[in-house]
């Protein structure tokens, strides 16, 4: 396993980024908590639907899209929102999802970011497309795809890694392995050592990384991003993480697990291990720490702000979406919906 950043902010290998650099991924995470923390403050206060926290799992999600570019693709999941927002996608739009609001699935334009999926593992497939077919226009562009070790027990899995390691697809698989697929733990889904040895089997390189470790997450996907933008194909990066909350809102993680394990994984907090890691540095103190906090909380309160503020849709805008060219059939459903006769 790759691991650059020890839990007590000390280096076992080179940092893969400028100081400079990791105060503004240090700074990306503690947004990234914040509005985990606020995402299930709202789900218990009945403005959100089932929430999918993400604690524990910053490093993995802001260290992987460190190595993108800005018209590079993300294709992530429900867990993801740290990803996605980095790659672009807003707050608001991550908040509108969450209470149900198809509008939250419209990224401005420019955004090369999908809507998180729901359904586990089928996303893959998409960022297996999305990379051929960037491929097949002459550009260099990359798609990165994170999920969880649930996923990686489902067919789309390998599928898509199937037809990426065949066709030389320019994408990054990063399966965020945080040892539980709702209450399944990680031993009970394979047999395999490992989830980065599965690229094997599909010709692509397979790598494991500490997932809690923001240098080696972002030294493992700048390199498979840089192998793949020259034509070097895929990779699968597996990040050993740990989902310290419950799966969702809905969910009791006590009923499956023991809370030592939890106990355990906060020792190794990703954010923790940066913090220590600036602060032997003389780069990080309490003050500029309050001020990140503060700037990120008021900048996502504006977000919630802007997701609660839309008019809710009607019923009859249900069809507006179905077609370029609205069709008679479309017309005469929405007529019978919103009170008319049915001719």
């Amino acid at each position: 396993m790759l691991e650059i950043l020890q839990p007590d902010g000390s280096l076992a290998g080179e940092a893969p980024f400028s100081v400079d650099e990791t105060k503004r991924l240090y700074a990306a995470m503690v947004s990234a908590r914040t509005y985990d923390t606020k995402g299930t403050a709202l789900q218990k206060q009945g403005r959100l639907a089932t929430y999918a926290s993400f604690e524990g799992q910053e490093a993995a999600q802001v260290g992987g899209v460190s190595a993108l570019r800005a018209d590079d693709w993300v294709v992530a999941t429900y867990r993801d929102a740290a990803a996605m927002w980095m790659q672009g996608y807003p707050w608001a739009n991550l908040f509108l999802g969450r209470t149900g609001d198809e509008r939250g699935g419209s990224p401005p334009e420019g955004v090369n970011v999908l809507p998180p999926s729901i359904t586990v593992g089928a996303h893959m497939i998409h960022a297996v497309g999305l990379a051929w077919g960037e491929n097949h226009l002459g550009r260099d562009r990359v798609a990165m795809t994170f999920f969880g070790d649930g996923a990686t027990s489902e067919g789309d899995f390998h599928e898509a890694m199937n037809f990426a390691g065949v066709f030389h697809t320019p994408v990054v698989f990063l399966c965020q392995n945080n040892q539980y697929a709702i209450s399944t733990p990680r031993h009970r889904q394979t047999a395999s050592e490992t989830i980065a040895q599965k690229a094997d089997a599909y010709g692509m390189p397979g790598l494991q990384v500490d997932g809690n470790d923001l240098f080696a997450v972002g030294a493992a996907a700048a390199e498979a991003v840089t192998r793949a933008r020259a034509g070097g194909g895929p990779t699968l990066i597996e990040a050993v993480t740990f989902r310290v909350g419950p799966h969702t809102t809905a969910d009791d993680p006590g009923r499956y697990r023991d809370e030592s394990e939890e106990v355990e994984w906060r020792q190794r907090d990703p954010i923790d291990r940066v913090r220590r890691y600036l602060e032997a540095a003389g780069e990080w103190t309490a003050e500029w720490n309050a001020q990140l906090e503060a700037a990120a909380s008021a900048e996502i309160e504006v977000a919630i702000g802007q997701a609660e503020a839309l008019e809710p849709l009607g019923p009859g805008e249900i069809f507006d979406a179905m077609f370029e060219t609205k069709t008679p059939q479309l017309d005469r459903q929405r007529g019978i919906l919103m009170g008319g006769p049915d001719e």
